[in-house]
Order: C-alpha cells, then sequence, then structure tokens
C-alpha cells in the first residue's frame, strides 16, 4: 500500500482520483474544503495551498497536483491580475506543493508527481490566452524537473480537453453546448472524471516507470486529428 498526496481533490478530477487511489492507497487530501466521502485511508487537512502553510508530511509515495482554473475571456478583457491569478494557482502552487514535499518523496522507493496542464496549450483556441499561458508554464515546468530529478523521481503530466466537472460547467450548461462540445471531437465525446483519474492512477504506478517530463494529452482527439 502506498500513500499519495493528493492537493485539491475534494472536487472534480482530484477527487475522482483519490476515489480510484483510495481502493488500495493511503491518501493525504489538502484542499480548502473537505471531499464529501469519509474512509479510514483517507485523511484531510484544510488549507489554501496559495496561502496557508503546507502541512508536515513523513511519508509519500506520490504528489498530486490538481487545483486549476478555467478564465475564457477576449485579450481586450483580460486583466494582468487575471493572468498573475491563473499562474498562481496553475504554476506557483505546484511548485511550493514540490518543493514542500520534494524531500519526502525522496525517501519513497519509486516516487512520482503528476501536475494537469491543458489541451490549449497545443492548440490555439480563443479566449483562453491567460489559462494557456498558465498551463505552459506547467509543462515547462515538467519537462525541466523530469530531467533535474532523474532518475530518482519521475514526474509527468495530463493535458485533458474539456471534462464534467463542476470547473467546466460554464461550457456544458445547456444540451446545445453539450452537443457542440460533443461535435468539435473527432472521437464525439468529452472526459468523464474517472476517465482521467485512470490515467493518473496508471502514470502514478510502476507500470509507467518509463515514463517521465512527459505530457499526455487526453484530447479526444481535437488536437491529434483534422477530420
Amino acid at each position: 500500500m502506498k500513500t499519495f498526496i493528493v492537493i485539491g481533490g475534494s472536487k472534480g478530477i482530484g477527487k475522482a482520483i483519490i476515489e480510484t487511489l483510495m481502493v488500495d492507497n493511503t491518501i493525504i487530501n489538502i484542499s480548502r474544503t473537505a471531499p464529501s466521502f469519509h474512509t479510514d485511508n483517507v485523511t484531510h487537512y484544510g488549507c489554501d495551498v496559495l496561502v496557508d502553510d503546507l502541512p508536515e508530511i513523513e511519508k509519500a509515495d506520490g504528489l498530486v497536483y490538481c487545483p486549476g482554473s478555467i478564465n475564457l475571456k477576449p485579450i481586450s478583457r483580460l486583466k494582468i491580475e487575471d493572468f498573475k491569478q491563473d499562474f498562481e494557482i496553475n504554476v506557483i502552487g505546484a511548485v511550493k506543493a514540490i518543493q514542500k514535499y520534494l524531500p519526502t518523496l525522496k525517501n519513497s522507493k519509486h516516487p512520482s508527481i503528476l501536475l494537469f496542464s491543458t489541451v490549449a496549450s497545443k492548440l490555439g483556441m480563443p479566449y483562453h490566452a491567460s489559462i494557456a499561458t498558465a498551463k505552459s508554464g506547467v509543462e515547462g515546468l515538467v519537462k525541466s524537473l523530469g530531467a533535474e530529478l532523474a532518475p530518482s523521481i519521475r514526474i509527468n503530466a495530463i493535458a485533458p480537453t474539456v471534462t464534467d466537472t463542476a470547473l467546466a460547467s460554464k461550457l456544458l450548461r445547456n444540451d446545445k453546448m453539450i452537443e457542440n462540445i460533443t461535435e468539435r471531437h473527432p472521437l464525439k465525446k468529452y472526459l468523464k472524471p474517472k476517465e482521467v483519474a485512470d490515467m493518473a492512477a496508471f502514470l502514478l504506478s510502476e507500470k509507467a516507470s518509463s515514463m517521465s517530463g512527459q505530457i499526455f494529452e487526453m484530447d479526444c482527439g481535437i488536437v491529434s486529428f483534422k477530420i
């Protein structure tokens, strides 16, 4: 049984990751709100990663940083504060968590770190300037740390397309928008949180022991194909 630190595991993809991992592992969730489920192998710390000191944790085999943002505005309406806030949430929070728990992870046998990007870092999409900039920073962090931490610690990122979570609810708020999102993807679907959680579990496992510094696009074909 391994121990995984999940930051932002009370909702959305983070919650799905905890629900997937907790079957066979011990989970430490760090988020502002507690998850809706309670089991003996899930410990919750109430914490705002950008403001509060992160808790001391003595043992961990993996770290997952889930917090993100979807801040979609035309460039004329984006303020410098929007860029700063998105960068803080997506990049600085991840750096803070990694720096905090790196010594702990180094004591594990096969430690791994998982971050999250977006398909908008690869595919130019209107109104995504702020979030695409921030998530591109995440991808650069993964590449750099993949090299720096090898061979002792692996680090990868998942870049999902639209996923059915509260964060993306504005994009899926009615049947017409759901139809449009579905049709835009060559596989005629968008993601469910469990799909992303299953990929996360794989990347954190020793089955992915040869993979580090990689960005895994879960794109339903929208980046990969032109049909």
